[in-house]
C-alpha cells in the first residue's frame, strides 16, 4: 500500500524557510506537510488499519513542529465542540470515494464555503479538520491512495486562496499566536471565528447535495 512520504531533505527545506519570508511555493509545501501530519494523527486516533507513513515528522523543537502541534491542538478543540461536523464527511456529502474528481470537487466546494465570508485561523483549522475527516473515510473505504489527492487538493486551495493572507501574517508560524493562555475562558478569540465556519460548512453540504438545475 502506498503511504504518505516525505524525505528528510524536504523536511529540512520546509523548516528552513521559517527563518525568512517564505515564497508562495514554500507556503504551499508547508501547508501540505502540515496536512500530512494532521491526517496521520487523525488516522491513528481513529484506529484505522493501514501501513505506517514512511516520512519524517517535523524535527522536535523546530518551528514546523510547533506549528503542527498548535494546529492539532486547535483541531482537537474544534472537533470536540462539533464532533459530528468532522466525522463521516463522505456520508454527509453523499459522495462516492472511488472517483478522484468527485472527492476533489466536493472538498473544494466545502473549502470555498468555509472561507466565503473571509479568512481566519479558526477557518484554516476547520479546513484541515475537514481534510482529515475525509481522509479517514477514504482509508476506511479501502481508498488510501485518495489521501494523497486530498493533500494535493488542500495545497492547491492554499495556493489559490490563502497564500496572500498567509504572507501578510509572516507565514504559518502566526498560528502559534492563537494559543496564548491555557485558561479555557480565553480561548474564544479563535473559537468564535471558527464557529462561523460551521454554518458555511453545512451550507456547502447543502449545495453539494442539491441536484443540478
Amino acid at each position: 500500500m502506498e503511504v504518505l512520504r516525505r524525505s528528510s531533505v524536504f523536511a529540512a527545506e520546509v523548516m528552513e524557510v521559517f527563518d525568512r519570508s517564505p515564497t508562495d511555493k514554500e507556503l504551499v509545501s508547508q501547508a501540505k506537510a502540515l496536512c500530512r501530519d494532521y491526517i496521520n494523527s487523525r488516522l491513528i486516533r481513529a484506529g484505522v488499519s493501514w501501513s505506517k507513513p514512511e516520512y519524517n515528522a517535523p524535527v522536535p523543537g523546530g518551528k514546523l513542529a510547533e506549528v503542527s502541534t498548535i494546529l492539532l491542538r486547535l483541531g482537537d478543540e474544534l472537533e470536540y465542540i462539533r464532533p459530528n461536523v468532522y466525522r463521516n464527511i463522505a456520508r454527509q456529502l453523499n459522495i462516492s470515494l472511488h472517483s478522484e474528481t468527485v472527492v476533489t470537487d466536493a472538498f473544494l466546494a466545502v473549502a470555498a464555503q468555509i472561507f466565503a465570508a473571509g479568512i481566519t485561523w479558526g477557518k484554516v483549522v476547520s479546513l484541515y479538520a475537514v481534510a482529515a475527516g475525509l481522509a479517514v473515510d477514504c482509508v476506511r473505504h479501502a481508498q488510501p491512495a485518495m489521501v494523497h489527492t486530498i493533500v494535493d487538493c488542500l495545497g492547491e486551495f492554499v495556493r489559490k486562496t490563502l497564500v496572500t493572507w498567509l504572507k501578510r501574517r509572516g507565514g504559518w508560524a502566526d498560528i502559534t499566536k492563537c494559543v496564548v493562555n491555557t485558561d479555557p475562558s480565553l480561548r474564544s478569540h479563535w473559537l468564535v471565528a471558527a464557529v462561523c465556519s460551521f454554518g458555511h460548512f453545512l451550507k456547502a453540504i447543502f449545495f453539494v447535495l442539491l441536484p443540478e438545475r
